[in-house]
């Protein structure tokens, strides 16, 4: 009997070479020129400082930013970003995030103080490098290895080409450690030349996140990030954070020394590095660190040029403000009184005391404003939707450029909060079971008139200007009818005003992209898998068996009855698996009497299969695998599996 084994993986069609044709984009309205003008009456354009910020300490770059894999693919460019040299934001542009986005070009080699340099404008994440005694130390090299590497070059350009002796990861998302085998190699850090430091529960999340929800998240990644769609003053601008995200060869070595508590010390080659413990705030596990010598803060993502997410609209689990505000005021506690320079793994850094203790202490009070305020709210009664629309930063806090919403926003970064405390029921008797989105939706239009009357009545909110409103309501329309493109072209158009209008580059990039896809469907485009194959090595066997667990059909699973006793010889473990109730249960270390099936599959070979590189016959038939018992019964356990579509549908119901 032939025997399949071949998990699916999470995949996000994601590159450049794919971008989207800017078909069918409308003009901003006269209602959107408006909002953006007035707007820029209330922004202070006459507060230059980021700029020269931005392009202090710059060095040098690269002639023409074009980062290929060897076979000729773009993994970065900045090519097409040249609509953002103009003085004056076009129209479809918001201002305060067409100035973001000119501050985002700034690219290159730059001297943060002496002895720190930071790589910037190679992906939407930077990478800094601190000179040791002997060598220098990484710190988060970026996404992809092709820019970490092209980034390091241009370093040895024109600093002293000294080895990379250490490399620290301040948190666990993959912006932060991607890139890794772009400036050690493994053997290297298996030989112990290169000391590799991460913040406690690092692995367990950066290998979690990009696998157990990853498909979902890479599907919304490309609403959020607008890597598909085209640049231009109607299309993508700017990340927020960066500019976009790089598209390489992704790669992780495991830690080699885990940092745990707040106030840990290591020297590292020679140099001292005070850790401060922050998980729970922009990542499940996070760390930022001070270097004594230079007088310098790495705040990770914790401190950066804009008011970042409390949730991320890629989707993830929320974060904790209160947390937030309470890790930088210790950093103040901390540091406060030494600190000359800060700098994060996203944009430019703050220099001079005062102007640092300013910025760290108004970062900190923003996310405590709205952590409390939006407390204060919920506990008045008001819902979700109604704090998001409610809680406005103080004037105080909202003059401060870095506290603008370029990636966050206080609008659902208070939804957050709502949401952390709260949950998703409003306390609403009529929202507790409400019907789902298409059946909601036809007995809505049905009771307003039907889709025509709808839309007419839409058309004349469009003309005033009333785009929330319409794209709520088309959006019903649209899954009501889902074939009625005048529906999705109304929907469309008000999204697309929307996104014109929105300071935030993701909230700009979730609507356009919405709007693309309501105007000529999902793209049809490659996939590339995100979980990367250090990602899927680095799973323990329970992670495999929890992936394989949340591909079964619980219907196909009904009634079925499948014991397992999955041993590992290479890693010296073995596991009970059992399906019943149509779940897939499993301990370590208690194998089944009588089971129904024996497999024993070295880990390493559960990572080819899983990689889609092999299969079980071909690991049998090498006799690196055994199957004793009822063969059977391991295809009859994968026929219950789902594949999850890296493309399902957003803006339209599912077919």
């Amino acid at each position: 009997m032939k025997i399949r084994f071949l998990l699916p993986l999470v995949a996000v069609p994601l590159c450049f070479g794919a971008t989207l044709a800017a078909e069918s984009t409308k003009d901003a309205t006269p209602a959107t020129q408006q909002a953006n003008a007035d707007l820029l009456k209330t922004l202070p354009m006459s507060d230059r400082q980021d700029y020269a910020d931005a392009q202090r300490g710059f060095i040098a770059t690269l002639p023409d930013i074009n980062v290929r894999t060897p076979d000729g693919k773009t993994v970065w460019t900045l090519n097409g970003y040249q609509f953002l040299q103009g003085q004056d934001a076009p129209a479809s542009i918001n201002p305060s995030l067409y100035r973001n986005s000119q501050l985002n070009m700034n690219n290159g080699l730059f001297k943060v103080t002496d002895g720190i340099y930071q790589i910037r404008g190679f992906d939407l994440s930077d990478m800094t490098i601190v000179e040791s005694n002997n060598g220098i130390i990484v710190i988060d090299p970026l996404i992809s290895t092709e820019v970490a590497k092209a980034g390091l070059d241009l370093y040895y350009q024109h600093r002293p080409k000294k080895p990379v002796v250490a490399v620290i990861y301040t948190h666990s998302h993959i912006d932060h450690y991607g890139g890794v085998k772009g400036v050690v190699s493994e053997a290297d850090v298996k030989a112990g030349k290169v000391k590799i430091f991460a913040p406690d529960g690092f692995l367990e999340e950066a290998v979690s996140e990009n696998v157990f929800a990853g498909n979902a998240m890479s599907r919304r990644a490309i609403y959020m990030y607008g890597s598909l769609l085209p640049r231009g003053p109607q299309g993508q601008v700017d990340g927020g954070l960066g500019k976009t995200t790089s598209n390489g060869t992704v790669t992780l070595i495991p830690p080699t020394d885990i940092i745990r508590k707040t106030g840990e010390k290591r020297t590292i080659d020679g140099i001292d590095v005070v850790f401060q413990m922050a998980p729970g705030t922009e990542a499940p596990a996070e760390m930022l660190f001070y270097f004594p010598r230079y007088h310098a803060l790495c705040a990770a993502e914790d401190a950066t040029h804009t008011l970042h997410n409390l949730y991320t609209l890629r989707g993830a689990q929320v974060r904790d403000a209160n947390k937030w505000w309470q890790a930088l005021n210790t950093t103040i506690d901390m540091f406060g009184a030494d600190i000359q320079v800060v700098f994060a793994s996203h944009h430019w850094p703050t220099w001079d005391n005062a102007h640092v203790n300013d910025y760290l202490a108004k970062q900190r009070d923003t996310y405590k404003f709205i952590h409390d305020q939006s407390l204060r709210l919920l506990n008045m009664g008001y819902t979700m939707d109604e704090i998001g629309d409610m809680v406005k930063l103080p004037p105080s806090l909202d003059k401060e450029w870095y506290n603008h919403g370029y990636y966050g926003t206080v609008v659902h970064d208070a939804k957050a909060v709502y949401q952390r405390y709260m949950g998703w029921y409003s306390g609403n008797p009529a929202d507790l079971h409400p019907l789902p989105p298409v059946d909601s939706a036809k007995r809505t239009m049905d009771f307003m008139g039907g889709v025509p009357a709808v839309t007419r009545k839409a058309r004349d909110a469009y003309a005033k200007g009333d785009y929330r409103w319409v794209a709520q309501v088309m959006n019903m329309a649209v899954y009501a009818e889902p074939n009625n493109q005048e529906a999705k072209n109304l929907e469309a158009d008000a999204l697309e005003q929307l996104g014109y209008q929105s300071e935030s580059g993701p909230w700009r990039d979730v609507y356009l992209m919405g709007a693309y896809e309501l105007r000529n469907g999902i793209p049809k485009v490659p996939a590339v898998q995100t979980a990367s194959p250090d990602t899927i090595r680095a799973m323990t066997p329970e992670m495999a068996l929890e992936f394989l667990s949340m591909h079964i059909d619980g219907d196909k699973a009904d009634g079925k009855a499948i014991s397992v006793n999955w041993i590992f010889p290479d890693i010296n473990k073995q596991y009970a698996v059992r399906l019943e109730n149509s779940v897939l249960v499993y301990n370590e270390g208690k194998p089944i009497q009588n089971a129904d099936v024996t497999l024993t599959l070295p880990k390493s070979s559960l990572d080819n299969i899983m990689l889609h590189t092999t299969n079980l016959d071909k690991e049998v038939e090498a006799g690196r695998a055994k199957v004793e018992g009822d063969r059977g019964k391991i295809t009859e356990l994968l026929s219950l599996t789902d594949s999850f579509n890296p493309l399902f549908p957003i803006v339209t119901p599912r077919p």
